[in-house]
């Protein structure tokens, strides 16, 4: 079991953020491994912050990921090998046919709505 607990804090202008606290009170830096198609990515930043007795960790999301389909980058401890958490990217045309999906039920939806709103009025007229 990781002795690491990782929360995400932001992604902005292409680099993920996120928090990692010690979960049982040791010390030491955290040996953290990220990587995207079981290749490491590169540029990985880890910093302590002791006010808050925690560090930062600062993954940058690779130009070569950005790309159609599904991308999911694997944080894990390198110590333990046991996986924190995940940055997944969707993009493209996989998105946009899941959009499209989604926007039909919602119609479908509305419609059923309508008829029985319409049902309910004629009916206690």
């Amino acid at each position: 079991m990781s002795d690491w607990t990782l929360t995400k804090t932001r992604l902005f202008e292409g680099t993920w953020e996120g928090a990692l606290t010690r979960t049982n009170g040791g010390s030491g830096e955290p040996n953290i491994k990220v990587t995207l198609l079981n290749i490491p990515v590169d540029g990985v930043e880890i910093k302590e912050d002791a006010e808050n007795n925690r560090w930062v960790l600062r993954i940058p999301i690779p130009s070569e990921a950005i790309a159609d389909g599904v991308q999911t980058f694997l944080i894990t401890d390198a110590d333990s090998d046991e996986m924190l958490d995940t940055i997944t990217l969707i993009s493209g045309e996989v998105l946009a046919d899941d959009i499209r999906a989604e926007l039909d039920l919602l119609r479908a939806e509305l419609d059923m709505l309508k008829r029985a709103f319409r049902r309910h009025c004629v009916e206690t007229m």
